[in-house]
This record gives structure tokens, C-alpha cells and sequence, in this order.
């Protein structure tokens, strides 16, 4: 029998824990009661923890009370893990880490075990929204900004809320084998290995600053003539900078050379317009400035891990 315990504070958020837990349920219903999962709930205080959206929750104990050794220890995120420092719980983290056979987090549930010092040097993600902000808080890290979960060596994170589901069942898949694991995927009406990462939920260009500059001139008059071919001497022209000159300001300024700026804006264009119209592809690819569709279908493909046709068919 193996030991899942979930550890909850005030304001995680309730999806990340019932997620994963409903998994390893789902899947006891198919195994033999000694193979099955143990579950349990640890909280950082005694009594009920309020979730982010209200929900009282009453864990089995609290983690004062525990010294028990898991097979998988977990962390949810929400407001409470990337808002507060939780010290009792970075302080008593360490040792569980310590004898537990794996651990990980759902969601930004990764900032928890950052604080704790639990993720320098280990390959890790959190959702698709936060990516930044993990690089920037954790630089000791190596956060993979495209990725539903990622496993490296006995730690295991997930990207955003639902993706907390495609972890546990990479875990059921990798104690019970693949079967079990596509069993308790049908159960769940979801599916076993999602088409594409975490990029096809978030945008892949942040918006314009507001303040006027060189560059966001060049920005704003990009993105209000997509369809036009820009290179970046056109691009340079309209800042008055020298080609050189420019490409180093724009990168330094915008966290992106020039032509990736153009490429991302464009693929978001594309995005929206098959999100909220019915235009045929090749519309969609000539008013996103693509040329053409085979050049968009290799874009998407690049950057989402899906086709044009897959995305509007998933997200419209």
C-alpha cells in the first residue's frame, strides 16, 4: 500500500487538492485493497482551513502532529503559497521531504517548497502565469515554462490546477503501469497525455508598456499592421536606431529579439481569430501575416504543440 499525503494552509486552492486525490480514489477502485492508495491530509494548523474559494476543510491532523514517512508527499497551490511565507511549514517540510520517497506540487503550489529550499537546482514548473516570477524568485531553479508536469529525480510539479490530474495519473501510470492509469482517465472523462503544453493557454506576448518609447513605438505600429512583412531594418527604421543599435534595446527592454516579438503576436492573432470566428484558415493565416497556412500549421506546431485545426477545435 502506498501513502499520498496532500499538506494544506489557508487559501490553497481547493481544485489542486481535489484533483490529484480524486485520481489516486479513482484509482483504488481498481486495485486489490493491499495495493491500494493511502490518503492523507496534513494541516499547518489544528481545525478546519478555509480554501481560496470558502470551502472549510478538516484535515486528518496537523503537521505539528506528524512524523510519518510517505511514499508521496504533495503541496497545493493558490493565494496562501504564492502570497505568504507559511514559516511553520517551510520549517517542517525539509524533514518530511526528508523521509518521504518522492515529493512535489500542484500548481504554484512550487513557491511553497522554493521557500523551503527544496527545488534549487531541480527541474520544476507551476502554471503558465507565474512562470516569471518562480525564474526570478528561484534563480537556482530550472524552470520549464511549457510543461504540463516535469519529474526530476524524487521531485515532481505540475503547471496550472487541472494539470495537478495529469501528474497523478503519470504517477499511477508509473507504480500500476499505463492500463490502470488510462482506466482512471476514462473514469475522469479525461484525457491521458494532453496535445501540446502549457503555451496554448497563455498568451505567448505580454502586453505592450504604456509609456511611449522608441520601442513600444515600434510595438504598437507592428501589432496594427501584422499582415505587413517587417524585417528588422524596417523595424529599426521606425525607431530612427541603427539596426544594431536597436536589436540590443529591443532586447534588453522587451526580454525578446525583434523577429520573436513579430512571430509571437502573430501566432497570438492567429489564436484569437480561431478562438472567435469561423474565417477560413488561409484568411486567418494572411490577416496574421503568416503568408501562408502550411508557415502558421509549423508555427503552432513549434510553439503550442498543435495544429491551427487543433487549436480552434479544442479552444473555440
Amino acid at each position: 500500500m502506498k501513502s499520498v499525503a496532500m499538506v494544506l494552509f489557508p487559501e490553497f486552492l481547493l481544485l489542486d487538492m481535489a484533483g490529484p486525490l480524486e485520481v489516486f480514489s479513482v484509482a483504488n477502485r481498481f486495485l486489490k485493497p493491499q495495493d491500494h492508495y493511502r490518503l492523507t491530509t496534513l494541516g499547518t494548523e489544528r481545525g478546519p482551513l478555509r480554501a481560496s474559494n470558502g470551502v472549510l476543510m478538516h484535515t486528518d491532523r496537523c503537521i505539528e502532529d506528524d512524523n510519518e514517512r510517505y511514499d508521496l508527499l504533495l503541496v497545493p497551490g493558490g493565494p496562501g503559497a504564492y502570497n505568504e511565507k507559511l514559516p511553520s511549514l517551510q520549517a517542517w517540510l525539509p524533514g518530511a521531504v526528508g523521509r518521504a520517497g518522492c515529493y512535489g506540487s500542484i500548481c504554484t503550489g512550487v513557491f511553497v517548497l522554493g521557500h523551503a529550499g527544496l527545488i534549487d537546482g531541480y527541474r520544476v514548473t507551476t502554471h503558465w502565469n507565474y512562470t516569471e516570477r518562480l525564474i526570478k524568485g528561484f534563480p537556482r531553479a530550472i524552470v520549464a515554462t511549457d510543461r504540463i508536469y516535469v519529474e526530476d529525480r524524487n521531485l515532481i510539479t505540475s503547471g496550472g490546477v487541472t494539470a495537478g490530474i495529469d501528474l497523478a495519473l503519470a504517477v499511477v501510470a508509473r507504480d500500476h503501469g499505463k492500463k490502470l492509469a488510462q482506466d482512471v482517465a476514462k473514469v475522469l472523462l479525461v484525457v491521458m497525455k494532453r496535445q501540446g503544453g502549457q503555451a496554448q493557454f497563455s498568451p505567448l506576448m505580454a502586453a505592450v508598456a504604456p509609456q511611449e518609447t522608441p520601442v513600444t513605438r515600434v510595438q504598437n505600429h507592428v501589432l496594427e499592421h501584422l499582415e505587413e512583412a517587417f524585417s528588422v531594418e524596417r523595424m529599426a527604421g521606425i525607431a530612427n536606431m541603427s539596426p544594431r543599435h536597436f536589436a540590443r534595446v529591443f532586447a534588453r527592454e522587451v526580454g525578446m529579439t525583434p523577429m520573436e516579438f513579430l512571430q509571437n503576436a502573430r501566432i497570438d492573432r492567429a489564436r484569437n481569430l480561431l478562438e472567435t470566428s469561423d474565417l477560413p484558415l488561409k484568411t486567418v493565416a494572411f490577416k496574421s501575416g503568416f503568408g501562408s497556412v502550411r508557415h502558421m500549421r509549423f508555427l503552432f506546431g513549434e510553439k503550442l504543440g498543435l495544429t491551427p485545426l487543433q487549436y480552434r477545435e479544442q479552444f473555440s
